[in-house]
């Protein structure tokens, strides 16, 4: 067994959405990471025993002292108090409780898209791909959005040499249709929602509401049951209603990025991060997004030298937490 005195010191990371937890273990002599966890949020009734799944994992390790050094939590949802609830999961976190779980230390509790907004300032060239427009302006800020579980947003800027993330909950705005298909799919999800969010359409559910709503329209049997039914249906070419559907999908993410870079006067770019988009890219090279995108009348020629990118890089929430770690942010 390792001696006692040469097990190494660790900072605790996490990313909490609606529908993964994941956990890494950052080796604070070398900042690299060490274990990396992923869970299936379905597969613990709290948010509580997914993290004593990690730390037994971690002990039994052996490599790691008993206690994390720092403590930084992406989650899912807004920032107030020290209870917070999930949007799109029954969970919750504690601060006190996460504490009291980590040795006592001081748990940095922050917004999922304020870490991915941290790991889009460290990211390098082949972690995105380009889809049109002219030359970023780094003194200008940043728009991300994120589909996944939810729709997460928030706003990048360079706040004298520092990264400033802006987080802000840009997925729950007004769906606004643009063309007329738009307008049917809206008038199919309002008596199902009431207030038809943008997060209603641009999410993993999004991507099944979009071809519920169509298979109505068009009066015919909806053979998807999930989405990642109609999306593999669709990138299969095997179901002209699921191709549809995420065609669609790939429209209206590109007019609510024109919208949040027209918002925000984003000349710093527009990032598509989330879980979907890296999984779907050579679909979304081949749509209308870009089109979609300058599509704003007036300010088309505003939004044509803005650069629309889209995320490769894996693991942007701990990456996110880790930077916020290092920044000093807390």
């Amino acid at each position: 067994m390792m001696a006692k005195h040469s097990k190494k010191s660790w900072n605790i990371l996490a990313d909490i959405g609606g529908t993964n937890a994941r956990f890494a273990v950052q080796d604070c002599a070398t900042g690299d990471f060490g274990l990396v966890a992923s869970y299936s949020v379905d597969s613990f009734p709290e948010f509580d025993h997914a993290l004593e799944h990690f730390l037994a994992d971690v002990h039994d390790d052996g490599s790691w002292r008993p206690w994390p050094e720092n403590a930084c939590f992406a989650v899912a949802c807004a920032i107030e108090g020290d209870t917070l609830s999930f949007t799109n999961s029954p969970w919750s976190v504690s601060r006190p409780r996460l504490s009291a779980a980590l040795g006592h230390i001081d748990v940095a509790l922050i917004n999922d898209f304020v870490a991915v907004g941290q790991a889009i300032a460290g990211l390098g060239h082949s972690d995105y791909l380009t889809l049109g427009g002219g030359t970023a302006d780094h003194d200008k800020p940043i728009a991300v959005l994120g589909p996944g579980t939810g729709l997460g947003v928030c706003s990048v800027v360079n706040a004298g040499g520092h990264t400033k993330v802006i987080e802000g909950e840009g997925g729950h705005v007004d769906f606004a249709p643009v063309t007329d298909l738009e307008i049917q799919i809206l008038q199919q999800l309002l008596p199902h929602f009431g207030h038809v969010s943008v997060e209603r359409l641009l999410s993993g559910g999004g991507i099944l509401n979009i071809y519920q709503a169509l298979a109505a329209i068009n009066k015919t049997e909806a053979v998807c049951g999930s989405p990642e039914d109609v999306t593999s249906s669709a990138l299969l070419g095997a179901d002209p209603l699921a191709s549809q559907a995420l065609q669609v999908f790939c429209e209206i993410l590109g007019s609510v990025a024109g919208n949040l870079a027209l918002t925000l006067g984003a000349k710093g770019g527009v990032y598509i991060a989330g879980g979907i988009a890296p999984r779907i890219i050579d679909f979304i090279v081949q749509s209308d997004i870009r089109r979609r995108f300058e599509a704003k009348g007036r300010f088309a020629s505003y939004l044509a030298k803005i650069p629309l990118m889209v995320v490769r890089k894996p693991e942007l929430g701990l990456q996110g937490a880790a930077r916020y770690l290092e920044a000093g942010l807390r």
